[in-house]
């Protein structure tokens, strides 16, 4: 019987995910049942919400987290050997899955990565796409604040902003990122969160956003975000993506923002990229459009081979990455 690999998760993360919490296994690739297909992935996508997601599972379980490969075999009258296909089958080498499971990927425009299908055309782009453009809807006036902005969400939340007329203001970790963010990007403002505290983060924002903010794009978290909701304006809008700098802390995480927000009729929407699904193929139509025309640009962060995954996994954390980690097998 043909061999696949997979991470399996061997003990419940304790801070920071270390080398022992997970461990690379061979399994034996099961037969391709009726209505079934078998995907060989050629790039696998490692993103901050999988160290959240593995708080809740148990030893053994496959890492979560999704692929994009190519259909190996077929007993499914909707896919062909060869089709492109994005499977959401964990950190695995190859996966059998329902054809109900796999999204057949559209061809792309000439010159586009396939690896774009799990990063900027992907559920990255997508939730960048649907959390700025349906749960803020901004308009052409707004000040739009993103926070991890040079990675796989924030600097495509950034561009489509940008690209609705409004202004845009972002952090990130390094000088290097806030110079990509401005001079490739296109952003506004934009600076380095390791120099611009917390204690000094209101008199920044006072600078680079005289008039308030009326959009906060929020992937952080933290102390820092209490100081960013205190200068919103009445009427902003929140989009709660993710809270990376909580993902590796133990205890309660408390963003003090609640009296501002009540003041200033401020609203705040959590929400997950599966929600807005049914409404793919047109979000993919316009991501795909601008990649091409050259107004939504790209960086990706490519590690070689699978066994480079938990590597690939710790740069999420260590701030390695400009724009989205692959992993190319």
């Amino acid at each position: 019987m043909a061999k696949g690999k997979k991470w399996i998760l061997v003990k419940a993360f304790d801070g920071l995910p270390k080398p022992t919490d997970l461990k690379l296994q061979e399994f034996d690739i099961p037969a391709v049942k009726d209505g079934e297909i078998l995907v060989e992935s050629a790039f696998l996508s490692v993103d901050p919400y999988m160290r959240a997601w593995a708080a809740s599972c148990t030893p053994g379980t496959t890492m979560i987290g999704s692929s994009v490969g190519k259909v190996t075999k077929s007993k499914n009258p909707n896919f062909k050997v060869g089709d492109n296909v994005i499977a959401n089958a964990g950190w695995v080498s190859h996966a059998v899955i329902a054809g109900k499971d796999g999204f057949k990927v559209p061809p792309f425009p000439a010159g586009v990565p396939l690896s774009l299908a799990i990063g900027a055309l992907g559920m990255p782009g997508m939730t960048a796409y649907f959390g700025l453009l349906n749960v803020c809807e901004p308009k052409p006036t707004d000040t739009v604040y993103v926070n991890a902005a040079a990675g796989a969400v924030g600097s495509v939340v950034g561009q489509i902003a940008k690209l609705k007329g409004c202004r845009v203001i972002g952090s990130a970790g390094s000088d290097e990122k806030v110079k990509y963010l401005k001079d490739k990007l296109g952003f506004d403002e934009a600076y380095n969160y390791k120099k611009v505290t917390p204690d000094k983060l209101k008199k920044e924002l006072e600078r680079l956003a005289p008039k308030g903010i009326d959009v906060f794009f929020e992937n952080v978290g933290g102390e820092a975000s209490s100081v960013i909701y205190t200068h919103l304006n009445k009427n902003a809008r929140v989009a709660i993506c993710g809270t990376i700098s909580n993902y590796n802390t133990t205890g309660a995480k408390v963003t003090e923002f609640v009296q501002n927000t009540i003041y200033n009729s401020i609203k705040i929407q959590g929400f997950v990229v599966m929600d807005f699904f049914g409404k793919r193929d047109a979000a993919l139509k316009d991501l795909a459009g601008w990649v091409k025309e050259g107004k939504i640009k790209y960086r990706e962060h490519v590690h070689n081979g699978f066994e480079s995954m938990y590597d690939a996994f710790m740069d999420l954390f260590s701030g390695k990455n400009i724009g989205k980690v692959v992993i190319k097998v």
